[in-house]
């Protein structure tokens, strides 16, 4: 009694004389099965309707989901006198959503190795509905033994399957099995009178194998910090590495990994970091005065595993560097009326308090009289002043700087002075006079000086 479709045909004759009036009648039905006499047409109204029961009209039990009807239009009232015209009518039996997938059995196994992430089984559902619609393609969820989130399913859009993922690696010392209840549903909601059973949920039976874990440093990375010039065989610290398979019972060794500066050792069996040459908080391997070393934990199994730890020795400051003077050539005109000869400027590789500000001396002057003098300009520079005109020369000044460490420590440097002819803006130092000295060098005795090699 469902009402399928209309039909409509026109006849160019009178309309108010049976000439032009029409009676509908189905000729043919394909195909015939399962009934031949499916559809029923109003005579009057054209409407195509059901005849038979819905359980006939099941697209998942036809021969094909489509039927054919040659449709005739009769003029005069229908009488056996009148004019004919024929059409087709195409019916075509959708899908409706009246099958609920189901799962092709009720326990799939699975076997995963501890550590590893990616698709771990396939599970297969029947669905009698229309493949290419909703009612057919399948939704999977886990609904439960999912606590951590570790799997995630997804439906292979090709096959309709639902691929089971690991997405957290799993660890094989927390749990070894892991059981999993998974349901199927469609994209579209069944009919009402259709329900999911229990074919609609699934087991998945996850066996974790383990795996030879590498050791794992705690902390990591690591941190200490001391002093730059520590004794040789000093000890840093004692490292500390776990191995993960605790059912293994295995040892662990140690090893350096990465050592840029080559200064340091670490104990094979108990993990105690040592020095085998001075930390030097000035060396290029150390970075904002923090030096990076890498070991290694290597456990006993077959294979070994090997775990990497990293250690920041933060390094601080010990006042091992001399002051240096910069420049240390200097040129002056034998006439010149500016006897400011230059500015002296001193650095130190040290940091704060172990550097500026800066002590600048003049060593004593031989003779009878004195030929300049050094003048202070702030912390890090200071002046040398010419006294009177010199004798074009060459000239050595011993100059020493002394930083604010404690203890102090004394570099001394001779300034090498050019005295030259000035000549028309030309400055001529090629013919100067053999050296003169005016200055002699006298090294003072320092105390716990400690002088630094490169």
């Amino acid at each position: 009694g469902t009402t399928v479709m209309r039909m409509a045909a026109f006849d160019a004759d009178d309309a108010s004389t049976d000439n032009a009036l029409l009676r509908y009648n189905i000729l043919r039905q394909t195909p015939t099965k399962p009934s031949p006499n499916m559809f029923y047409i109003d005579p009057e109204k054209g409407d195509i309707v059901t005849v038979v029961s819905p359980a006939l009209l099941d697209r998942e039990t036809m021969e094909s989901p489509k039927y054919e009807l040659v449709i005739e239009a009769k003029d005069m009232g229908g009488m056996d006198v009148g004019l004919t015209g024929t059409a087709t009518a195409t019916i075509l039996i959708d899908d409706k959503n009246d099958h609920a997938p189901e799962f092709t059995k009720k326990e799939f196994q699975a076997t995963v190795k501890e550590g590893v992430t990616g698709v771990i089984v396939n599970l297969t559902v029947g669905d009698r509905d229309d493949p290419a619609t909703g009612a057919w393609r399948a939704v999977y969820s886990i609904i439960n033994g999912n606590p951590g989130q570790s799997f995630e399913i997804h439906t292979n859009p090709q096959t309709n399957e639902g691929m089971l993922s690991v997405v957290k690696p799993l660890d094989y010392e927390i749990s070894a099995f892991h059981t999993l209840l998974i349901k199927v549903e469609n994209e579209d909601p069944l009919i009402p009178d259709i329900a999911y059973g229990p074919s609609s949920t699934a087991t998945v039976q996850i066996t974790v194998e383990d795996v030879n874990e590498g050791p794992v440093f705690h902390p990591n990375p690591m941190a200490v910090t001391k002093q730059e010039n520590i004794p040789v065989g000093s000890v840093v610290l004692t490292v500390n590495a776990t191995d993960p398979d605790t059912l293994q019972h295995q040892t662990i060794r140690y090893s350096v990994y990465k050592d840029p500066a080559g200064w340091l050792e670490i104990n094979p069996t108990n993990g105690t970091v040592g020095t085998t040459a001075v930390l030097d908080r000035e060396s290029p391997f150390v970075h904002n005065n923090v030096y990076t070393a890498l070991f290694l934990a290597i456990d006993s199994g077959n294979p070994p595993a090997t775990g990497t730890g990293t250690l920041h020795i933060t390094l601080e400051d010990v006042n091992d560097n001399v002051p240096s003077l910069y420049p240390t050539l200097a040129k002056v005109c034998d006439d010149a009326k500016d006897l400011r000869v230059v500015v002296l400027g001193a650095s130190d590789k040290d940091l704060h308090p172990n550097t500026d500000p800066f002590k600048f001396e003049l060593s004593k002057q031989s003779g009878p009289e004195k030929l300049w003098r050094i003048n202070r300009l702030n912390n890090t520079h200071a002046q040398v002043i010419l006294l009177q005109n010199l004798k074009k020369a060459n000239y050595n000044i011993p100059i020493s700087v002394t930083d604010s460490g404690k203890p102090p420590l004394t570099n001394t440097t001779e300034l090498r002075l050019q005295v030259c002819t000035c000549k028309k803006s030309k400055m001529d130092c090629s013919a100067a006079d053999a050296l003169h000295i005016s200055l002699t060098l006298i090294l003072l005795p320092l105390l716990s000086l400690f002088c630094k090699s490169f």
